[in-house]
């Protein structure tokens, strides 16, 4: 049964390579965070997670196998009726298949079986889409041996995404902290600055004084 299910997974997630969404975004546990697509009717998507935790000490992200993420989707176009609503586990997959045409909002929420909270989690969302009517077609004209080396191709590509959105945020990190070290060296420097000028107004000063005071003007 699990084959089965990894073969149509497969097969779906290759006619729909050709439309693929791929984002980011950190969020805490039990918060929602919701996404808005257009879709067509008899639109398949697929969808995929990859979700990971927050080391308070290192602040490394982490996989936590008691981590779960609430996938819900609504038809808002219907009076947000739910046509999807499952937990995944942190590197779980879903599909499902539009029925009407209009907007559908994607809401995931970081969760666990265990009832840990306030942990900060970064939470990796593909979507892909295609025509339900390529899929069925798929299935009885290709072979399920090329399609899986085509998969593990686009996961490789998803795969760099990932690499790539880190090497940013690790980019990002850097800027941040030679910012802030540089703001911390002129704020340092404008001390310095101030103290010498201080002192040499309060030197000068003394000076003028014992001046006057020998040439008997005060």
């Amino acid at each position: 049964m699990l084959a089965l299910l990894s073969n149509k997974f497969v097969i779906a997630l290759l006619v729909l390579a050709h439309v693929t969404n791929a984002l980011h975004f950190y969020v805490k546990t039990g918060e929602t965070k919701c996404f808005f697509e257009e879709l067509q009717e008899d639109t398949l998507v697929v969808g995929r997670i990859d979700a990971y935790e927050k080391n308070d000490h290192s602040n490394d992200y982490l996989k936590n196998k008691n981590l779960q993420v609430q996938i819900t989707i609504d038809e808002t176009f219907d009076n947000d009726h739910r046509v999807i609503d499952q937990k995944s586990s942190p590197d779980g997959e879903f599909t499902f298949t539009s029925l009407e045409s209009g907007e559908h909002k994607f809401c995931l929420t970081p969760v666990y079986n265990d009832n840990t909270r306030n942990k900060v989690h970064r939470i990796f969302f593909d979507v892909a889409q295609g025509s339900s009517h390529d899929y069925v077609d798929s299935k009885s004209t290709r072979s399920v041996e090329n399609l899986t080396k085509r998969v593990n191709y686009l996961y490789d590509q998803l795969n760099k995404i990932h690499w790539e959105q880190e090497q940013m945020r690790e980019r990002e990190a850097a800027f941040r902290d030679q910012s802030e070290s540089t703001n911390s060296r002129v704020i340092k420097w404008s001390i310095v600055q101030l103290v010498v000028l201080v002192g040499t107004c309060v030197y000068q000063l003394r000076h003028l004084k014992s001046f006057f005071v020998k040439q008997k003007i005060v």
